[in-house]
């Protein structure tokens, strides 16, 4: 039989796969390589240790004790006790440009597991698998896990932590022997859900080194696991996490696995992001038409849903420039506080007695689309819905989950509850002109059982479903996914939204952080970023307009804020940095993300760079106050080294709050060269702490 291989590459990667004895290994995952590889197996053959097998084992990527190997596997299950082993063989390899498929087959246990490998020309691939029970009786599939190779090189993970308003926090570590795994229960991806795990060397940073990203392409329960075995192997992985007998598969079914999409960059972390970046902007369905200005209500209204408080509102978005406006939570039937009415999809004529029509129409009659709030997965037990349905709810035998935020999880899995909520939510958006809708997901999902058997796996087809359904029954719809701000951000919806409230946290000393690792995965134009009040309704901050506004830049902008309060200059100010967002969001939506390997822990810089090198804009943000009296000076990568550019500090929204007599001469505008700017750059004025100002950079 000929040699079994493939080799997948793109500029900045490559992926090396060979069948070896039957099984299918990952040879090289990582740097790109070329040329003859056909002795690349007797390269990396390893050595006979004492105290070891007699001949080398290749275990392969399903990872099998029956093949020596003893870290854990990427399939595991049983059949009624027994099959609890498999020992699989290559029985079909096909293998064209940068796509590979191979089917692997176990007649012992009878399952078949079809994977495929896909390398997009930025350097993304996505692993896909489908396991197939092929014999008379049931096979309870535990486990299926996507696993990558790790050179010895990788020595630490990056991955993120999180809770309520306070998502994505970045921890680094060391990678020890043993299995690390974290695991996302909460029955959405969460806040504590880790966006990527990223493998890296020591000296990796944003602008340089080697990192190994994966992420997971699913918004249920998931995990994922770095593993280091006592021969010194080491490995990635991650997966959907299967609650007990969640999946049991009958003669015939398949399970389809959620992808893995990973990417190795040699460019560090920033080179990560690129590459998932440009993957997502290639997309057809990715946004084309420019991000609109947002205003949501929230802050501004809660409850309290008061049309004439409405008009001011919209008077007071009109003259700023904005584009959309978005009434959120309360409209609907007995929904005066967050204690009853989720369920209940109608219009509540207490507070709208004309509907919803003629608050449309003065939106739309000023030039403003119109967006509305639901949360359609969600029921209080206060509702008509639950009093005619108690059993429409995720549980457990005879018992009833315990209250979050005063509601219960709806069975969308039912078909029943699925309608219900369907054929609601779908009527208002037939009645209405409403181009945008805001999905809300507000609690975790606990003894989450529908008709007796786990039920997390099946709600999370079904929401894919229902959004699905609704943008097909109402073209043009937008979809903004929001689950308490950020706990419903990952690659299982992406295809099916166009938005992710990142944050309840509108502190923009906050959202600096939380923005800056979101984006590691997600492209900044797909992440709300807005500019919350000048006291913060999460931490009780006072912040510079100019500080707010320039945070909520880098992304999908708009504001949360009671505008009819801001001040005549206040006012002033948001017309003219909305008008620099729409001036520049074909380039802050288009361009490179650059975070700066700033030297100072006091401080970011970072910004967007045009593909071309031609245009950038960065922002300087004091976070801390200084240590020294001079904060060290700004360096800008990525732009062309040869080429004249014209350095300036803009200030679209008022100018931040300095701690200096007299700020550096280059902020007025001088001329340098790309390489002055990259290896000399620029003197950091000295700003008060919590304080932002953008900074111009364009071609002479």
């Amino acid at each position: 039989m000929s040699k079994q291989s493939a080799l997948l590459s793109a500029t900045s990667s490559s992926l090396l796969l060979e069948v070896v004895d039957g099984a299918l290994v990952i040879q090289h995952w990582g740097a790109p390589v070329h040329g003859d590889l056909a002795s690349v197996q007797t390269a990396i053959r390893p050595s006979i240790a004492n105290s070891s097998w007699d001949q080398p084992q290749f275990p392969g990527f399903m990872r099998e004790s029956s093949r020596g190997f003893l870290g854990r596997p990427t399939l595991s299950g049983h059949r009624n006790g027994k099959a609890w082993s498999t020992k699989f063989e290559v029985t079909d390899f096909h293998h064209q440009g940068n796509h590979v498929a191979v089917t692997l087959r176990d007649f012992h246990a009878e399952l078949e597991v079809v994977v495929a490998f896909d390398l997009d020309q930025y350097g993304v691939l996505f692993q896909r698998a489908t396991v197939k029970n092929l014999a008379d009786s049931e096979y309870c599939l535990n486990e299926f896990i996507h696993w990558l190779p790790l050179p010895k090189e990788a020595t630490q993970t990056l991955d993120f932590a999180g809770r309520w308003s306070n998502e994505r926090n970045p921890q680094r570590k060391e990678i020890a022997t043993g299995t690390w795994v974290r695991e996302s229960r909460e029955g959405r991806s969460g806040h504590n859900f880790s966006i990527a795990d990223i493998a890296l060397t020591e000296q990796t940073s944003f602008q340089s080194g080697n990192a190994w990203a994966t992420s997971i392409a699913w918004s249920g329960n998931s995990h994922y696991l770095v593993e280091k075995l006592f021969d010194g192997s080491q490995s990635i992985g991650a997966g959907e996490l299967l609650l007990p007998g969640e999946l049991i598969l009958s003669s015939g079914q398949s399970y389809e696995a959620p992808a893995l999409v990973s990417v190795f960059s040699a460019q560090g972390l920033d080179g990560v992001s690129a590459a998932y970046h440009s993957y997502l902007r290639a997309r057809d369905i990715h946004p084309q038409r420019p991000r609109p200005l947002t205003l949501n209500m929230w802050e501004a209204l809660y409850f309290d849903h008061n049309e004439e408080k409405i008009k001011a509102l919209v008077d007071v978005a009109a003259e700023v420039g904005i584009e959309r406006v978005v009434l959120d939570d309360g409209w609907f039937h007995s929904r005066r506080n967050d204690r009853a009415g989720l369920g209940d999809w109608v219009i509540d004529p207490a507070v709208w007695p004309n509907g919803l029509s003629p608050i449309i129409e003065y939106i739309n009659d000023k030039g403003i689309e119109f967006g509305l709030w639901f949360e359609g997965e969600m029921v209080n037990p206060d509702s008509d819905l639950y009093r005619a349905h108690p059993e429409w709810i995720l549980h457990e035998a005879d018992r009833v989950p315990p209250l979050w935020r005063h509601q219960l999880v709806l069975d969308i899995g039912h078909e029943g509850a699925f309608n219900h909520v369907l054929e609601q939510t779908s009527a208002v958006l037939a009645d209405h002109n409403i181009a945008y809708i805001k999905w809300d997901h507000n609690r975790v999902l606990v003894d989450a059982g529908h008709l007796g058997a786990a039920g997390v796996r099946r709600q999370t087809q079904a929401i894919y479903r229902l959004f699905a359904e609704l943008k097909k029954r109402h073209t043009g719809l937008e979809i903004e996914s929001c689950a308490s701000g950020g706990a419903r951000i990952d690659l299982g919806v992406i295809d099916l939204v166009d938005r992710f409230w990142t944050s309840d946290n509108n502190d923009a000393l906050e959202r600096q952080t939380i923005q800056r690792w979101t984006a590691q995965v997600i492209a900044p134009e797909l992440l709300g970023t807005h500019i919350g009040p000048t006291h913060g309704h999460q931490t009780g901050r006072t912040l510079e307009l100019s500080m707010r506004a320039t945070t909520a830049l880098f992304g999908h902008a708009g504001i949360e804020w009671d505008i009819t309060e801001a001040t005549p200059e206040e006012r002033k100010h948001l017309a003219t940095w909305a008008q620099y967002y729409k001036n520049n969001r074909a380039l802050l939506h288009s361009g490179k993300m650059v975070r700066v390997d700033y030297p100072e822990p006091h401080a970011y810089l970072h910004g967007v760079v045009a593909h071309d090198a031609s245009r950038a804009i960065f922002a300087y943000v004091q976070l801390n106050p200084t240590v020294s009296i001079h904060p060290s000076p700004l360096k800008f990568p990525s732009l062309d080294e040869s080429t004249n550019y014209v350095i300036k500090a803009v200030f679209p929204a008022g100018k931040p709050r300095f701690m200096l007599i007299t700020p550096p001469e280059w902020m007025a505008g001088i001329t340098l060269s790309g390489s002055a700017l990259s290896a000399i750059g620029v003197t950091a004025p000295i700003l008060a702490p919590a304080n932002a100002f953008l900074i111009e950079i364009s071609k002479a």
